[in-house]
């Protein structure tokens, strides 16, 4: 199944099980298919709410968590369009607050498959979602709309929308290498990481403020490109808008004044950066109005799941030590790691890492940048995926020892933390995913 896209709900299930029949293998970059499916549905991409459109590497996820909890603590509603889900594949759709519920669900795949299969198209996986949650935003009223990018930016099926309110990209790094470093007429010449620019800055629109974070010359040359190249306003960290952690808080500044946040409650300095983000793309746009103490309240408010969580009490965290604190990240590329390692230097501890990966990430994004902590490591499959087993880690484990476990349940009752040692389960949203419906905490 597609993105391990399964469900409890047999209307539903039998809808993603059609996926198998339609989709390609894998997805294939473009905007003719999601054109012409948007098409035959009545384009109800154009008739959105005012659109908030997130790329980026590592961070987007949560900056949509950010926008999204400003915009409700101002008293509004906002559709969310994310990927991938954890658990539940309505996690994809919000729909005016709440995640999408399994009839209206069920009626819009359906509505979709039916479209697509009659088109004669091919269209994949994520295309097909991307159209139904379309469909469910223009039928259903809010007062914005948060979308976020799938796999980069300029080819995406997001980029379909052709009239933002504005656009963001979050950090920036070398990650989905097949997809968008594959080769192409007038960019062979580029570097990885400006390739990678390149691509996700193609999100940026006509006439519309793009907000971006600081990123190397040779990247924001083409983030520069992409947005001359279609009179897109670049509202650059560092030039249009600044942030700083200063005294406890976010030091927030650009045109419009300064602005002292909380520092957000979702674990990682990373999570300013992200926050501060969304802070600059509410306050470069003028098709909804959110004032400063929402912006204030957001930081509380906003919660991304298996980013830097703690998993609470449950059957998964049962057989430890009582006390033993037990986090996930589905964080899987160097970026992800870099940000993991920075939190656990302010916050240093042993750490028993407990890590699934697919097959096409490489293990040392993960290990090598928590090396100086990590006191086990134990493998376990990816549910549903094509994965690294224990020989895929060697290189990247180095000397360390390397255990194996059927799932992350086995691989916590092998492990005895010592006090204060603790538990990272690491390198997959997948495996994330299963990690907390395990624990029963189903994201909501």
């Amino acid at each position: 199944m597609p993105d391990h896209a399964v469900s409890s709900d047999p209307a539903v299930q039998a809808q993603l099980d059609r996926f198998a029949q339609l989709s390609p293998g894998r997805d294939i970059l473009g905007l003719s298919r999601i054109a012409a499916l948007m098409a035959a549905l009545g384009d109800p991409h154009d008739r959105l709410p005012p659109v908030f459109h997130v790329a980026g590497t590592n961070g987007k996820g949560s900056t949509c968590a950010f926008l999204r909890a400003a915009i409700e603590a101002a008293g509004m509603t906002c559709h969310v369009y994310s990927s991938p889900h954890l658990v539940r594949f309505n996690e994809r759709i919000r729909l005016a607050g709440s995640l999408i519920e399994d009839a209206p669900l069920a009626g819009l795949l359906a509505e979709v498959l039916d479209a697509s299969e009659a088109l004669d198209i091919g269209a994949s996986f994520f295309e097909i979602t991307t159209a139904a949650a379309f469909l469910a935003f223009a039928r259903t009223p809010a007062d914005a709309c948060i979308v976020e990018v799938g796999l980069g930016g300029r080819l995406d099926a997001t980029n379909i929308i052709a009239r933002p309110a504005v656009c963001g990209i979050a950090s920036l790094g070398i990650d989905h290498e097949a997809f968008l470093l594959a080769p192409e007429n007038g960019l062979s010449d580029m570097s990885p990481l400006a390739r990678i620019a390149y691509e996700k800055a193609g999100i940026a629109k006509p006439r519309t403020a793009i907000i971006t974070q600081k990123y190397t010359a040779a990247m924001a040359k083409q983030v520069a490109y992409q947005a001359e190249r279609v009179a897109a306003k670049i509202r650059a960290r560092g030039d249009a808008w600044d942030a700083a952690i200063y005294d406890g808080k976010i030091a927030y500044r650009d045109v419009k004044g300064t602005l002292k946040l909380p520092l957000p409650r979702m674990s990682g300095a990373h999570q300013a950066d992200n926050a501060a983000l969304a802070v600059a793309m509410l306050r470069h746009q003028n098709a909804v109005h959110v004032p400063d103490a929402a912006l204030a309240s957001a930081m509380q408010w906003a919660h991304w799941p298996a980013r830097l969580q703690r998993l609470g009490e449950g059957l998964m965290t049962a057989c430890l030590p009582a006390g033993t604190q037990v986090w996930i990240d589905g964080g899987h590329n160097p970026d992800a790691g870099a940000a993991l390692a920075a939190h656990f230097a302010v916050h240093p501890a042993l750490i028993h890492l407990i890590i699934g990966m697919l097959a096409n990430k490489d293990p040392a994004a993960i290990i090598a940048p928590l090396s100086n902590y990590i006191a086990s490591i134990t493998v376990v499959p990816v549910p549903g995926h094509e994965h690294h087993s224990g020989d895929g880690f060697a290189q990247a484990a180095g000397t360390m020892p390397i255990h194996s476990a059927i799932d992350v349940h086995a691989a916590l009752a092998a492990i005895t933390p010592r006090r204060g040692e603790i538990i990272l389960i690491a390198g997959s949203l997948y495996l994330a995913g299963e990690v907390l419906r395990a624990n029963g905490e189903i994201p909501a």
